[in-house]
């Protein structure tokens, strides 16, 4: 797949003892931004003072790096860095973090999972995005170690999660801010770009406390993120899955902002689902609509997830719990082995596509409680 010149994500990148700076990702190498446009906004160690800058401003820049890169070669070939020259960071600085609850398929099978005696959805879902907030103190970048939680698993009980599991999401970064007792603006008025993004779930921690505060402890201890952020421009966008009933008039799509992306996880290198983005039931701008219209103010470097993305197959399953439903079908690995959740020393890793482009990938290893 492309790095290419449609492609261009954004990330922040270091060299020994150098720095970290603000590059764009182009073929195996990262181009140094701060060196080749003279723009100091890319000497910073984070995305949010050139994210804060606005709509134009990252049309404007994609446009010029475009250019550069296709025609003025001697001007941006010193200033491509190799990658494993570079150390890759956050590339972004957290403000705040809420994660939704979009799929249809997802919302059913795990609502009759923990409520077995309905039919999975709750009365309100297919009238507003569901989400919660979330701590952005917990997002870390791809790569680092995952250490597995503790907390109460019953009454009585406490003691690390036995049922470890992910799930496989697409984080949405907001640039520009909006001011507090107004709604949000259209979608790419706000959002930069997207990254991959993996929530870790603790069911058993989640399934105790679940009722009636809904996720908590079982979500709060991480949740990583891929080291490239890939312009919303970028991206190929469909129509958004049909919604029956029609949504309140704030919720009503203006424009097309389903999105085309083939997800794909794995562990241990082995792929186990392949969820596809596009057939999520709530898009982007209902997210960002529904988060604002009470009048909830966005900040630079907010992130909205857009929750476990799975479809209506079993192989499309974005979650463990639903891969292993009822633990009557673990997931198979090389060598024999088998998993229903996650045992230490696994590696998770999530990758996506968007036609010829590629998102990258957000990978993490549990750790071993301490």
């Amino acid at each position: 797949m492309s790095w290419g010149l449609d492609n261009l994500p954004y990330g922040v990148f270091s060299r020994r003892g150098e720095s970290p700076r603000v590059g764009v990702r182009y073929g195996d190498s990262v181009l140094d931004l701060a060196a080749a446009l003279h723009d100091e906004v890319f000497a910073a160690p984070s995305l949010n003072p050139f994210m804060a800058r606005g709509r134009s401003a990252w049309h404007d820049t994609r446009t010029l790096i475009r250019n550069k890169l296709d025609s003025d070669r001697s001007v941006t070939g010193p200033h491509l860095v190799p990658l494993e020259q570079v150390r890759l960071h956050m590339p972004f600085e957290v403000a705040d973090y809420v994660d939704f609850y979009c799929s249809l398929e997802h919302a059913s099978n795990v609502g009759k999972i923990f409520r077995p005696d309905t039919d999975g959805l709750t009365p309100n879902w297919r009238h507003l995005p569901i989400g919660y907030h979330g701590r952005s103190g917990t997002v870390v970048v791809s790569g680092t170690p995952v250490t597995r939680p503790h907390g109460q698993l019953g009454a009585g009980r406490f003691g690390p999660s036995a049922k470890l599991d992910i799930e496989a999401e697409l984080g949405f970064v907001v640039g520009v801010p909006s001011e507090m007792g107004s709604p949000a603006g259209p979608l790419e008025e706000h959002v930069f770009g997207v990254t991959l993004l993996n929530d870790w779930s603790a069911r058993d921690i989640q399934g105790w406390e679940y009722v009636p505060l809904g996720p908590f402890l079982g979500k709060s201890f991480a949740t990583s993120i891929s080291p490239w952020v890939t312009p919303l421009e970028a991206l190929p966008r469909v129509p958004g899955r049909p919604q029956d009933p029609a949504p309140l008039d704030y919720l009503r799509r203006r424009e097309d902002w389903g999105l085309d992306i083939s997800v794909e996880v794995s562990i241990n290198d082995e792929v186990v689902s392949r969820p596809p983005y596009s057939g999520m039931y709530w898009t982007p701008d209902q997210m960002l609509a529904h988060m604002t219209v009470n009048g909830a103010s966005l900040r630079t470097g907010d992130l909205f997830a857009s929750g476990t993305i799975s479809g209506p197959r079993r192989e499309e399953r974005g979650s463990l719990i639903e891969l292993t439903w009822n633990g009557s079908d673990p997931i198979k690995l090389p060598g024999g082995e088998t998993r229903t959740f996650l045992e230490n020393g696994d590696t998770v890793t999530i990758r996506a596509t968007a036609g010829d482009l590629t998102l990258g990938e957000v990978s993490g290893t549990v750790r071993q409680v301490t």
